[in-house]
């Protein structure tokens, strides 16, 4: 039996913050651009619209943060 790399994966990608008026984060969900984020409940509305409960933003196994956490909104 052949195990699947991406199995424990998650879902749901937070990408770096981006320059912008207001800065921004850009979100995919199973590999896709979904669309921008400029605050942590714009990415768990992404998630319900898409039908994942995300029940823990700190889980791993949810959501990946890129370049910062749950709370990295502003461009270093």
């Amino acid at each position: 039996m052949t195990e699947n790399p991406h199995a424990s994966a998650p879902r749901i990608t937070v990408l770096p913050v981006q320059p912008g008026d207001p800065p921004f984060r850009v979100v995919e969900i199973d590999g896709e651009v979904i669309g921008s984020a400029t605050a942590m409940t714009d990415v768990l509305i992404a998630a319900a619209t898409a039908g994942i409960p995300v029940h823990d933003l700190d889980d791993p196994a949810a959501v990946r943060w890129v370049g910062g956490g749950k709370l990295s909104w502003k461009p270093h």
